[in-house]
């Protein structure tokens, strides 16, 4: 156990570290703090979270409560009617009971009544301080939560960083010694509320008076994404998958028994558990594992819930027109502006200290954050907690571990491995209490969360004309390429590639082109490389990929050589949150109890949202901050497209490629149709149907 200082600290003392933004480090007075001394350390504030009940006296100003409601409510319940008291803390001043805060702290809003306000000044926050664990997408936006909602003084914000540099899994790197290296993409639609409430706070650092999604719209209105090849075969052919799904119709109806069936009903089954090959030999099947990376053995509970989620983009799966992009790689576009406006608010960022633990105390139901456990440039060092303190720590990660080859070296032996310790710390505060959750279910099982992506860079022209015969666009236009992932159907590898708008990077040298390739089998022969994708150097990478361009077999090798350079990383853990999970795998963002303490990330639960998104990084954020720092403002619901009848009719017209699904074969239940048509005559809902394509013209 590392030596973590304890001081008495003077009231002076508190407000010098305030206002100098400071951390307790080992120092004077060393004492040796065991875990179990720790919990014993102070005591906490009290959870002050009542539950709702409903009141007669409508009108009641927020937080009066006079003796009248008091009298008034027990009459209520003498007459047998539900009556509430209202006070200052939980009282929404809306529909009554409808925005009522759940045992977090947070309540679920829409419309721009509240997506427009600016909430109060909470109480008591320039008394706090707040350490963020890690500089990932997820911790930023926190930070920039409790800058702009939170009104925290920047200086009282500190975020801790394992490496040297910020963004976390949401990278773009210019490496002298490799190359471009993009290990992802991030693919974003309209609907991620939170993520846009964000980024209209943050300005551009490309032009002025402008923010980040001013910026964003314009170039996705001017700049429409839909691709012009969604896939090819027989080495860069068009396999003319045309807009279609090809399910048969016991696949629509599998499709359709998931959408409806239970979560709690999916808990630890797999995708394979519930389709069967019918399903999987559908293009529909193609469209969906090389878009989302789902395999055959990964969660069918987040199959489900990505399906709900995005129920309003069947239509747009087949060809992207869904999708909206960045105009730079994820770094340069998303994490420098919130670095920028975090530095200007005097956020502190402490790179090169990797936190190891954070202690709890438990005193009856609180769970409490005493301590934080580090190592600042390797040497061990602690950090000393009040309730205060407000700790927030990015749990897991998809990009932990990732294993960098180059042009001439595979991803694997000798090569470097980037570790920021995510897992481990994430398990070292579950062995604390099991509303921790349970980090092995997802990270134990490597060989079923792999997948390999690379970065090839075009050096000359030499390979653009087979880009530009597949992609039927000029790839260095600045304008929208492919529109999305091309994907190699018949490669054994699953090989898919995708070009943005070019430049990926600001400074990117105009004649080059940056390709993101991946694979989504590591562990099988390739068709021209015979060797496995995790094996392969970069320039064998680039064989495969120009193999499945169409590039003539003799021109090949020498074009992998002298006409690109590619960057191959391996990362092990890359959907780690696709796998097989039941309740309390993902601890809660704020686990029950947790007075001073929060989740965010892929890995922390939060209702009906999907991970492997922008969106659930920034919506986790906004839930952790909002409930801890006690942020009076709803949180954007998820985009509730599940629950409008129109989307759920049209897609599953879409889905069925056209046909209805009056027209599916019930057997003995087909006279149901004939009634069901009778009864809709005449009314709202036959316009509805007729509007969706599920009634046709003969119907």
């Amino acid at each position: 156990m590392i030596a973590l200082v304890i001081k008495k600290k003077t009231a002076a003392e508190g407000n010098r570290r305030n206002q100098k933004g400071g951390t307790y480090m080992a120092s004077k007075k060393n004492i040796g703090l065991g875990v179990a001394a720790v919990a014993a350390a102070g005591a906490g504030a009290a959870l002050a979270a009542k539950s709702l009940k409903k009141h007669a006296n409508v009108g009641l100003e927020q937080g009066q409560v006079t003796q009248d409601s008091f009298d008034g409510e027990k009459a209520g319940k003498a007459a047998g009617r539900s009556h509430r008291k209202y006070t200052e803390l939980d009282y929404r001043n809306t529909v009554l009971g409808r925005y009522d805060k759940n045992s977090k702290g947070i309540y679920y809003s829409n419309g721009n009544y509240e997506a427009f306000a600016r909430p109060r000044k909470p109480e008591g926050v320039d008394e706090k301080n707040a350490y963020i664990v890690g500089s990932g997408l997820a911790s930023l936006a926190a930070a920039c939560f409790l800058v702009r909602d939170g009104q925290m003084p920047g200086s009282h914000i500190h975020i801790l960083e394992s490496m040297d540099i910020a963004g976390g899994a949401c990278d773009g790197i210019d490496d002298p010694t490799r190359g471009y290296v993009m290990r992802g993409g991030r693919e974003m639609e309209n609907h991620f509320e939170c993520l846009w409430d964000l980024f209209r706070s943050i300005p551009s650092i490309e032009t002025p008076g402008v923010s980040v999604l001013d910026e964003y719209y314009w170039l996705n209105k001017e700049d429409p994404n839909y691709s012009l090849c969604r896939a090819t075969v027989n080495r860069g052919q068009d396999a003319h998958t045309d807009g279609r799904f090809n399910l048969s119709q016991k696949g629509c109806m599998e499709i359709m028994k998931l959408f409806m069936t239970k979560d709690e009903d999916l808990y630890d089954k797999t995708i394979e558990d519930v389709f069967d090959e019918e399903m999987f030999d559908s293009t529909f099947w193609l469209y969906w594992r090389t878009m989302f990376a789902f395999e055959n053995w990964h969660s069918a509970l987040e199959m489900k819930l990505y399906f709900q989620r995005f129920i309003h983009h069947i239509a747009g799966l087949p060809d992207f027109s869904a999708l909206k992009f960045t105009k730079y790689n994820q770094y340069e576009s998303l994490i420098l502006p919130m670095q920028k406006y975090l530095e200007a608010a005097g956020v502190d960022f402490q790179f090169n200290t990797e936190v190891t633990n954070v202690i709890f105390g438990f005193e009856g139901d609180k769970k409490i954050a005493k301590a934080i456990e580090c190592k600042v440039k390797g040497v061990e060092k602690g950090i000393m907690l009040t309730e205060n303190d407000l700790v927030f720590v990015t749990n897991g990660s998809c990009t932990e571990g990732t294993i960098y080859g180059d042009q001439n070296h595979a991803p694997n032996g000798d090569a470097e491995v980037r570790t920021s310790g995510c897992w481990s710390l994430w398990k070292n505060i579950a062995k604390q209490d099991p509303s921790f959750g349970r980090p092995e279910k997802f990270c134990s099982d490597v060989a079923k969360t792999n997948w390999e992506s690379a970065t090839v860079t075009t050096l000359d022209d030499k390979i653009l004309p087979y880009i530009e015969a597949i992609c039927k666009r000029d790839p260095r236009s600045g304008k929208v390429v492919t529109g999305g992932i091309v994907s190699c159907q018949d490669s054994a590898w699953l090989l898919s590639w995708t070009i943005n708008r070019q430049g990926q990077f600001k400074e990117q040298d105009k004649k080059k082109v940056c390709v993101w390739v991946y694979g989504l089998f590591t562990d099988v022969e390739g068709d021209y490389v015979k060797k496995p994708m995790k094996d392969c150097t970069g320039k064998e990478i680039t064989q495969e990929w120009l193999y499945h361009l169409g590039v003539p077999v003799e021109e090949i090798d020498e074009l992998a050589e002298k006409s690109a350079v590619c960057v191959p990383t391996m990362m092990p853990y890359i959907t780690a949150f696709f796998m097989p999970r039941t309740a309390g795998d993902r601890p809660d963002v704020i686990p029950d109890g947790c007075v001073n303490f929060a989740f965010l990330g892929q890995f922390a639960q939060t209702p009906r949202d999907t991970v492997f998104t922008t969106e659930y990084s920034v919506r986790t954020a906004m839930e952790a901050v909002y409930g801890l720092l006690g942020v009076d403002r709803g949180v954007p619901e998820v985009w509730g497209s599940v629950y409008d009848i129109r989307e759920l009719l049209s897609s599953s017209v879409k889905l069925m490629d056209g046909k209805s699904p009056l027209e599916i074969n019930l057997g003995p239940l087909n006279p149901v149709k004939k009634l069901l048509l009778k009864l809709v005559k005449g009314t709202v809902v036959e316009k509805v149907m007729r509007d969706q394509g599920v009634l046709k013209e003969w119907m």
